[in-house]
């Protein structure tokens, strides 16, 4: 059976940077198989990748090993880590990429990335994305113990939860993401609404009443609220986008569910 190793970076498809990256794992482990995220995280956006990652990751088989290369900080003193967490190894920087992983996951195991006999013999300072993750991926792939990677951590960056508040009947969240097709998704789970029908749904000076199961459910240009595929509220517009009429700082989500 081929190893997995997944890849979120923000390359994008222009430049031979993730072809460099997939050469160093094959050259490793000539049987991996690996998977493509995205390659589409906008430039230097830590949070974003790690909403990508936190969504994704649990999708894979266990022992997978998820490469994340959002990187602003590469070449100065932040550390290099790999992670063990809900049966999946990460690898990537210690700029908060792991967040949401961290977030969800209670019990994890954190290492810095030092062992040089992992590594590529030569350095970049500038892609490390290719000398030192990409190489140590796939050691891991192939089994190496992830004690030989480096010295345990206890302290790995974690950013702060996007999470909600609830207030009596009211709920309050932000929106923590914005997918390709413009839809708003923000930090209130689905299931913190018991009654989507009574919904009413306060977005800046747009207020749409009720959770619908599709954005279909409106026609289209319309505004729709709905229950995401990733177990979040998302706000859309049907075959539209609902960041063009919010702009690129969304305000606060609020939700209120009226009493019968």
């Amino acid at each position: 059976m081929k190893s997995i190793i997944t890849l979120t970076t923000d390359f994008g498809s222009k430049d031979h940077y993730v072809g460099a990256m997939k050469g160093v794992m094959l050259s490793v482990n000539e049987n991996v198989h690996p998977v493509d995220i995205t390659h589409c995280i906008e430039s230097h956006d830590v949070r974003a990748a790690s909403f990508v990652v936190g969504n994704s990751y649990r999708y894979f088989p266990k022992n997978t090993v998820h490469l994340v290369v959002v990187d602003p900080g590469v070449g100065s003193r932040r550390r290099p880590i790999a992670l063990f967490a809900d049966g999946h190894f990460f690898v990537g920087p210690d700029n908060g990429v792991f967040s949401s992983v961290i977030h969800c996951c209670e019990d994890f195991s954190a290492r810095e990335i030092k062992n040089r006999d992992y590594f590529l013999k030569e350095i970049s300072s500038t892609f490390h994305g290719r000398d030192i993750f990409s190489p140590v991926a796939a050691h891991l792939s192939l089994g190496v113990s992830f004690s030989e990677i480096g010295p345990q951590i206890h302290d790995p960056e974690i950013l702060p939860c996007d999470g909600y508040s609830v207030n009596g009947a009211e709920i309050r969240g932000t929106v923590v993401y914005t997918d390709k097709f413009g839809n708003l998704i923000t930090s209130i789970p689905t299931e913190a609404v018991s009654d989507g029908a009574r919904a009413v749904v306060t977005v800046g000076e747009e207020q749409v009443t009720g959770i619908s199961e599709s954005y279909s459910s409106v026609e289209p240009g319309e505004i729709v609220v709905v229950g995401g595929s990733g177990g979040y509220i998302e706000i859309s517009v049907n075959q539209g986008r609902a960041c063009d009429v919010f702009g690129e700082a969304p305000p606060e989500v609020i939700i209120v569910e009226e009493s019968s």
